[in-house]
């Protein structure tokens, strides 16, 4: 598989996905299951992660594939891997606040690499080239004919006004009490993987994750804002958040813009 196979292949997928996710979404109910971490997953985040592994392994039989909603594959681990969250946000989908994401990602050597992100509510997607640089689609979002596509940049931070995103459904005293030992000009709430986005588009500096989050929420996003010259590292200790850890739990993180001047957990 080379990058200019994968792009076109997720870049699809991740389409297909947003529109089977639509059609729920704008259905009159859908039903909403508890999985047995507690967390809800409806029939959008089934019928999305069965077309999208259908998909991968169609495409790519070869290359492991770790997805959010088959728990049989969260004890294989390998170098190489797919990972996919069919449908990040699920609380943003079942509350109908539209900000829910596609996350499609390659993982190498324990580093995202290549990813898409779509929000098919808010009708924004952001992907990375075969050559790694991310871009934001703006055109027709047609699926076998790429649009018109933006590159995207993270900010150079004003470290006497930074722009902070933070969870919208999973912000505590914990979050708050970190944003507030910087200098902030504004602060804004947004959902999912979409807040990666908006450090890799400049439309914040900074998003400090001080809660529990796996892999496929951050895979996909993590590759994005890398792409467009960002970074995510570990809370504790500011080292690299890596990938194909055991159980594909996260620690608490921070992606950034490189000109900001993170501080002490």
């Amino acid at each position: 598989m080379t990058y200019d196979d994968l792009i076109p292949v997720i870049r699809r997928l991740a389409l297909e996905a947003g529109d089977k996710i639509m059609e729920i979404y704008d259905a009159d109910d859908f039903d909403v299951k508890v999985k047995s971490d507690s967390s809800p997953v409806t029939e959008a985040d089934e019928a999305a992660d069965a077309l999208i592994s259908a998909g991968l392994r169609a495409a790519f039989p070869d290359i492991l594939l770790v997805t959010e909603e088959q728990a049989a594959s969260h004890s294989k681990q390998g170098d190489t891997f797919l990972i996919v969250d069919p449908l990040d946000g699920t609380k943003e989908f079942i509350n109908r606040r539209g900000d829910f994401t596609v996350n499609i990602a390659l993982v190498e050597n324990g580093v995202p690499t290549r990813g898409v992100v779509y929000a098919p509510a808010r009708g924004r997607m952001f992907y990375t080239l075969a050559d790694g640089r991310s871009v934001e689609e703006t055109g027709g979002l047609d699926k076998d004919e790429p649009g018109e596509v933006t590159p995207i940049s993270v900010s150079d931070p004003d470290n006497s006004a930074l722009l902070v995103v933070a969870s919208k459904s999973h912000r505590d005293q914990a979050t708050d009490d970190y944003i507030n030992k910087y200098q902030v000009k504004d602060s804004k709430s947004a959902g999912s993987s979409l807040k990666f986005c908006l450090v890799a588009t400049g439309e914040a500096d900074i998003y400090p994750r001080v809660g529990r989050t796996m892999e496929w929420d951050t895979a996909a996003g993590h590759a994005v804002l890398a792409g467009a010259g960002g970074h995510v590292v570990r809370f504790e200790d500011h080292a690299p958040l890596t990938y194909g850890k055991k159980g594909y739990a996260n620690p608490f993180f921070i992606a950034y813009a490189p000109g900001v001047e993170l501080k002490e957990a």
